[in-house]
Formats: C-alpha cells, structure tokens, sequence
C-alpha cells in the first residue's frame, strides 16, 4: 500500500476559488454592459439596421470594487446616443454593499487605519482615508435628515424616553455623553423612533430642548411619558408636556430594586414584582403591591421594599 498522503494547500484553493468567483463577476456584468449598449442602439455590433439609433465608437475602461474584488469594466462608448447604464451608476467605483460596509464599520468604531487593512484583506484593494471620510459625510448628511424630518405620524399618544450613555472621543480624550433617545406609539397602534440627540448629561435643561426639539417637529397629542425616575426628565415634562401623565418605567424599577436584592433571590423577588403589573385593575395592583413590600420586609430586603413602595 502506499504510504503518500494526498495534501490540499487550502490557502491556494481559497485564492483560485475567489478569482474565480471575481473572474466571473466581471465576465457577467461585462456581458450585461455590452447587452445594454445593444439595447440602446437596437442593433448588434457591426449589424447594419434600419432601426439602428447609434454607433459603438469602442469601449473606455474603468476599475469597480466589489464584494468579490475588483473588477474591470469595458464600458461601451456610443455616438449619437448617450449610454446611460442602468447596471452600473455614471462615476460610481464602488457597489453600495461595499460603501454599506466601510460606513458600518467606521460608525462601529474601527480606526480609519483598520478600515483600510480590513477592505485590502477582503476585496484585494486599500480604501483611502479620504474615500472613508467621504462615504461617511454622505451617511451623516442622511442621518441628519432622518434626525430632523418632520413628525407626520399624526398624535403620539404614548412617548417611551431615556437616556443612553456612550463614549465619545473629544479633543484626544474619552469622555461618557448622554444620548437622549424617544420612542413612541402613534394613533394607530405602530412604534416609531421619534428622535435621537445628544444632551451631555441628563440634567432638566438637556431634557427640555429634547422635548421642544420633538414639539418642534411636530410631537403632538402625547397622553402619557414613560421614563425613569431621573429628575431632570420628570421636571421638564411637567414644562414641556403639562397636559401629559408620567409613568416610571417598568424595567428601570426592577433593576432599581434587584440593585438591593442578592443574587440568590433576585429569580423570586422577579415573580413577585411580575405579579404586581398581571393584575388586572389598578386597584388589585395596588393590593399586591402593598403586600409584596410585606413579603419583601419578611425577607429581611427592607431597601427593596423601600424601592417597591415607589412602582407606580
């Protein structure tokens, strides 16, 4: 029997696998270009037609990257006729699921100097810096229209809001900056993310342009806020939205009370703060709460029943 043992170099497969997928990238949209060009013309290349609306006058080429590298493109060049390529966008080099990705992973936070390793490794070809900054103006520029368009959603009865903290890089040095962020239901039933923008800290004065930035855009119709107990928050909805109720929100008040409870009883205190909000008037809710802060002081967690005095 023989003894040789058939290896595969895994790393050439790969390579001729990827040129080859490449390869036929540029063979079919090529192929496609010249379909077009055929199209548009009415006539195959050197056929004589009546019905023939141009001339080829060659090709001229151009570099595309694609997800599966890059490709060469023979565009068509016509006379009498503008070739107008419904495949490929005029001056575009780049297939927008490769500029999706560069602009996800620069708003995820990898360094520019990244980005260019990561598109070398994964298309064959370093994206600049400057092509970077370039895509990512065009992904805030549509961000910020999406901040700002108008709220056409008719009443937003119920308006969900808090704050999220993220760190952002100022000057060379981190610093933790509050996002204010709304989410609300409209009259007919569907969630929409009002808005989102950022307020340094969660004091009264952040809350308050918050809230007239939204009422700027047309927030209207708000019966109820749903929040934390944060008191900056509470005091400028009592300003801006006087004619609105203010509920604590049910997740902020379990982890407020889990914060005093010890891991080991943390499954059970959950069940019995469940219960509370299962009742089914707000007369039996009371009730139970009145006798879970009970239980609670029976378990010797007098901080959680101090914070489950506070539910609604």
């Amino acid at each position: 029997m023989s003894n040789n043992i058939v290896q595969f170099n895994e790393e050439i497969i790969k390579g001729q696998i990827k040129e080859l997928v490449r390869g036929s990238v540029e063979e079919t949209v090529n192929g496609l270009l010249e379909a077009e060009a055929e199209k548009l013309t009415q006539a195959a290349r050197y056929e004589r037609s009546e019905a023939r609306q141009g001339y080829r006058s060659g090709h001229y080429d151009r570099n595309l990257t694609t997800t599966s590298g890059d490709v060469t493109l023979h565009v068509p060049r016509l006379k009498g006729i503008s070739f107008e390529t419904a495949i490929i966008e005029r001056y575009r080099r780049r297939e927008s699921s490769v500029e999706e990705a560069l602009i996800e992973m620069y708003l995820a936070g990898v360094s520019v100097r990244r980005v260019e390793d990561i598109t070398e490794a994964l298309w064959g070809s370093k994206v600049s810096a400057s092509t970077i900054s370039e895509l990512n103006k065009k992904a805030y520029v549509n961000i910020e229209a999406w901040r700002n368009r108008p709220l056409q959603g008719g009443k937003y009865p119920y308006v969900y809001v808090d704050g999220i903290y993220l760190k952002r890089n100022w000057g060379g040095e981190y610093e933790n900056v509050a996002v204010l962020v709304a989410i609300a239901v409209n009259k007919d039933g569907y969630r929409e993310v009002l808005g989102a923008a950022e307020g340094m800290k969660e004091d009264k004065a952040s809350w308050v342009n918050f809230f007239q930035w939204l009422r700027g855009r047309g927030l209207e119709g708000v019966k109820l806020i749903v929040g934390d107990k944060c008191l900056g928050m509470l005091e400028a909805v009592g300003e801006v939205f006087p004619e609105a109720k203010y509920q604590r929100c049910v997740v902020h008040f379990y982890r407020n009370v889990f914060s005093v409870v010890p891991k080991s009883k943390v499954k059970n205190v959950a069940k019995m703060l469940k219960a509370i909000h299962a009742q089914e008037s707000k007369k039996a809710s009371r009730e139970k709460a009145a006798a879970v802060v009970t239980e609670l002081k029976a378990m010797k967690l007098p901080e959680a029943a101090k914070e489950s005095r506070g539910w609604h």
